[in-house]
Order: structure tokens, then sequence, then C-alpha cells
């Protein structure tokens, strides 16, 4: 197991009674199973930037690329607060060394995705990002960051959390390994798993590390960590997986029995038909690649990218 990856979060999700109503938002995935593998560093925005509990509520008001924090009765402009203490948070957060973040839905401080902006025209528009999350993002633009709300779609937890695994694993690389071999072998783990995710960035990637050895140290570091970031946050398809279990099949040709091989294809081709979850194939593999000592698979994170407790991949 590695080390509890570090994750910033809503600190509303974890049960604190932060929000406007004196409330919270608890969320039991992330306290009770996503935590038990996980470091949170809370974060309330506007009770750390100066605002009481409870409060009167707030909402973005006038253009969603430049809105103002704003409460909802007495109109008082909150936007100077918050935005004085943003910074300073920020700082604080980068000795951190976090992960990934995990925000409230729908809040006009923390909200990633489709907050409310109320237009000077009158008009609503559902296309903000909260104060302190726009912050966040580009300050920090290669951290994965989610939205709870979304975290309850199978597919987008599968790959923020994949991408916070991955993530924890690059890091642990630049403590321990930061040399071309280091990179060489990091990556040899992960074929696949790019793969699953970007056939383009793998083979980008792949041209990369052999170049490392022509290359500036840390441009080549920073680059490779740029590309593979980015491809995390390309989400794996079926489609894309079963070209993975089919690259996969070809290391077994000299070992599976006819009826073996006819089990595999089987499964797989159930996978694709939305008939068996994808945990199904791979469970096999795994039993063969056990069976028949296929080291290179072994060591490949596509088989085991985060903890088995999370159930991450047994959704049709």
């Amino acid at each position: 197991m590695l080390t509890p990856i570090k994750i910033g979060i809503s600190s509303c999700l974890l049960g604190n009674k932060v929000r406007y109503d004196g409330g919270h938002s608890h969320d039991r995935f992330l306290t009770q199973t996503l935590g038990l593998f996980a470091k949170y560093v809370p974060v309330c925005p506007e009770v750390e930037c100066g605002m009481p509990i409870p409060r009167e509520a707030v909402r973005l008001v006038g253009t969603p690329e430049n809105p103002k924090l704003v409460t909802q009765k007495t109109r008082q402009d909150k936007t100077r607060q918050m935005k004085d203490w943003i910074p300073a948070k920020l700082k604080t957060l980068e000795q951190e060394n976090l992960c990934g973040f995990i925000f409230r839905s729908k809040s006009p401080s923390s909200g990633l995705y489709r907050i409310r902006v109320y237009g000077d025209d009158g008009k609503v528009r559902k296309t903000g990002t909260g104060l302190f999350a726009r912050a966040f993002t580009q300050h920090f633009p290669r951290v994965p960051v989610e939205e709870a709300g979304r975290l309850h779609d199978p597919e987008l937890r599968e790959n923020f959390i994949e991408a916070i695994f991955s993530l924890q694993r690059w890091r642990d690389l630049l403590k321990k390994n930061r040399t071309p071999g280091g990179l060489v072998d990091f990556h040899t783990r992960n074929k696949l798993l790019i793969l699953s995710h970007n056939q383009d960035l793998y083979r980008k990637l792949g041209k990369l590390v052999a170049q490392g050895k022509t290359l500036d140290m840390d441009q080549l570091f920073d680059a490779y960590e740029k590309i593979l970031l980015n491809s995390l946050k390309l989400k794996t398809t079926v489609k894309k997986n079963i070209n993975v279990l089919h690259h996969i099949l070809g290391y077994f040709k000299r070992n599976l029995t006819g009826s073996e091989k006819h089990e595999l294809l089987t499964i797989i081709d159930q996978y694709r038909s939305g008939y068996v979850p994808l945990i199904v194939p791979i469970t096999l593999i795994r039993h063969y690649v056990m069976k028949y000592d296929q080291p290179w698979l072994k060591i490949q994170t596509y088989l085991n990218p985060h903890p088995f407790e999370l159930k991450l991949r047994n959704y049709f």
C-alpha cells in the first residue's frame, strides 16, 4: 500500500458544520470508503476568509468570467474579503503537496462546474465557477480536481481516483528515484494504464522516455508529468479498455490452452456488450498472470490501479 494520499476537500463534506445555515454536507463515501486511504486537508473558504456561522447565503453576480460574491438578501459585496484571503491560502496549500481536491458542488466559493451567476441583465447563467475553486485550479493546474456530486457517477469517480493514485506514485518517484532509469521504470509499469486513457499521448510519452538521456533532467520530468496528467484527465471507455485487454492477451500466446483463450475472449466480449463489468475480465487476467508467471504484466498498474476495496471497476 502507498502512504495515505493527501487530498484537499471542502470542509462540509467531512461533516463539519460550516455551511451558511450551520449545517454540513457529509459524504459517507468520502469519509468511510475513500477516507480509509486518504489524509484530508479541509478547507472552507467562506469561514476561513472571516464569514460567521451561520451567515447570510452568498451567490455570484455579474459575468461568469469575472463575477462578484454578494450576499443574497442584503447585497453586501464579499468579493474583496474572499480574494484577499485566497493568495495566502494557496501559499499554505503549496506546502501540503496535494494529490487532488474534492470541492462542494453548487457552491459560489467552491463549486467547479455550472455555478449560477446572476447577471445584471436579470438572466441566470449556469456557467460559473466558485471564486476559490477557480483560483485553486489556476494555481495548481496539474492537481486532479472533482466535485463531490459528480463523484456519484461511477465513471467520473474511477477516473478521478485513478488520477490521484497515479499522481501519488509519480510523487513517490520524484522523492526516491528521480533519474532517467527511475523514469523508465515508472513508464514501464504504467504503460497499459496510460494506453487505456489515450493512445496518442501514450506514444508521445514513449518517445519522450526514449529521448531521456539527451534532455535536461528538469525539462524531461516536467514534460513527462504534464503529458501524464493530461492523459489521465481523459476518461477511459469500453473501446479503450477492450484495446488494452486484447493487448494483454498477446502476452499469453504460448500459454493459454484453447479453452482458456476461448473463455477469456468470451468474457471480454461480454464486457464489450455490457453484460459484465470490467473487473470480471481483469480478475481472470490476473489469475492467468500468476498462473503463467508473466513478469511484465505482474508490474502493470492497470491491473491494480487503486485499492480493491474501492470497488471502482464493478459498475456496468
